[in-house]
């Protein structure tokens, strides 16, 4: 008994503790025999004996009184500790064994004892992880496919208690009913194997799934094959997928049935990828004509500088509101338009949305006004030249505050150039009407297109008209 790694107690049928071996001694944290106990009754005064979970163990179920009742218990796992210690010590895996040398009643009954402190302490750490973890997860036995752990995680997701779990097996409850290839996943539990990760419809209490993505892992857990499975709930995605889908249906149709023209572009170049009802209307361009091509290919926008500045302020700032702009249909004729952009998310994929609202009656009836306006007060060279300005600006109000000066701002030999221009002259006529040399009125011209923002003449001509000059 002396080199014994188990540890050993002998007592005679009588229950007097006969003798130990030091392996016994040391799993009870003594130094000899007698502080063990004179007799088992003697033992269950000094040590505290207890199930793994912890529930107390009746003095009649303690090992030694087992033994003198006769009964045979090949592997007990009983918690153990001092009297008035107040958790357990150690944790024995007892065994019985009966000595007899004639065939008639038993000479010595002994107790073998292993010490299986350090595998429990480390079952309790991951028993503890395993409870502690967020993350849903249970364990499956293999040897019968039952399930053997199940932590909260779980419970929260599937609406089960754990009485509704433990115990059962897969065919009492079967959790990998709706998996993918179900039967590659329940031949490689049987066989205690790696499940990689699928996608699931995981069955609840209350009789509804949900979709989860799982995998199971191979694990040992009390000296038992089993297989870990930890679930991941993807029902907030679908649900969120499903929102999204909805939400760029409802986009597409709003899209599709607004009255105003709208258009999305993709990609640094602003490449057309969707136009609505109302923008086809407008320009008179079909799908087929703009999907995948670009404003300069249609040579939609009258002023592709304009379009250009637009688009870098979309790039900057994301976008803008209610700009003036000219789009031209596809016969050429003139489209006047308050243009606003913004960038969204159309199918997950960034992009632009333009929407071009026509004011192409509108600004006719406003010039129509400014012509009447100009008849019945031609010839009223009383009238204010600021309000004369004030009527050229909104004959053209996509030219901006500053960009040229008013006829107020000319000088008088200037405002005679300019008129003389009006009326068709070229430089050398000019000199000769204002008797000038021709580098006079060659300056005069340069300083002229400098103040009202031109650099030809046909331009000055249309500045002047737009202001009432050499009309």
């Amino acid at each position: 008994m002396t080199g014994l790694l188990e540890g050993v107690i002998l007592m005679d049928p009588t229950g007097i503790i006969l003798s130990a071996n030091p392996a016994a001694l040391k799993m009870h944290g003594v130094r000899t025999v007698e502080d063990l106990g004179e007799t088992a009754d003697d033992y269950a005064t000094r040590f505290r004996l207890r199930h793994r979970d912890r529930r107390a163990l009746p003095r009649r179920e303690y090992p030694l009184m087992r033994l003198l009742a006769g009964e045979s218990f090949p592997d007990l796992i009983v918690e153990v500790a001092p009297v008035d210690a107040d958790e357990p010590r150690w944790v024995h895996q007892v065994r019985d064994i009966v000595m007899d040398e004639d065939g008639g009643e038993p000479d010595c009954l002994g107790l073998v004892i292993n010490d299986v402190s350090e595998r429990f302490d480390a079952e309790d750490r991951f028993e503890a992880m395993f409870h502690a973890n967020p993350a849903p997860a249970l364990i499956i036995r293999v040897a019968d496919q039952r399930y053997v752990l199940v932590n909260q995680g779980f419970l929260d997701l599937s609406g089960y208690d754990h009485e509704q779990i433990i115990g059962k097996t897969l065919f009492d409850l079967d959790f990998l009913a709706q998996v993918e290839r179900k039967a590659f996943v329940k031949d490689r539990v049987v066989n205690g194997q790696t499940v990689p990760q699928l996608e699931a419809e995981l069955p609840l209490a209350n009789g509804e799934t949900t979709l989860v993505i799982l995998a199971g892992q191979p694990i040992e857990v009390a000296n038992q094959d089993c297989v870990l499975f930890t679930f991941a709930d993807l029902e907030p995605r679908r649900r969120a997928e499903h929102a999204l889908k909805a939400s760029e249906r409802h986009f597409a149709s709003v899209f599709e049935m607004a009255p105003v023209a709208m258009v999305v572009t993709r990609g640094e170049d602003n490449r057309i990828v969707q136009v609505n009802a109302a923008f086809k209307a407008l320009t008179g361009y079909a799908d087929e004509a703009v999907i995948e091509r670009v404003a300069d290919d249609l040579q939609l926008w009258n002023d592709a500088a304009q379009r250009e500045g637009l688009e870098t302020e979309i790039r900057d700032r994301g976008g803008f509101r209610g700009l003036d702009v000219q789009l031209l249909h596809r016969n050429g004729e003139p489209l006047d338009c308050l243009v606003s952009a913004e960038r969204v998310s159309i199918d997950g994929d960034p992009g632009v949305l333009w929407l071009y609202q026509d004011i192409s009656a509108r600004r006719r009836g406003e010039l129509e006004l400014v012509e009447a306006i100009d008849a019945v007060m031609k010839d009223a060279n009383w009238l204010s030249r600021s309000i004369m300005d004030k009527l050229a600006t909104l004959r053209n109000p996509r030219t901006s505050a500053g960009a040229s000066a008013p006829v107020a701002d000319l000088s008088k030999r200037e405002r005679e150039v300019l008129e003389l221009i009006c009326q068709d002259l070229d430089d050398a006529a000019i000199a000769d009407r204002l008797d000038l040399s021709r580098n006079t009125v060659r300056n005069h011209v340069a300083r002229l297109y400098a103040k009202i923002g031109v650099n030809r003449r046909s331009a000055a001509v249309v500045w002047a008209h737009e202001r009432g000059v050499g009309a």
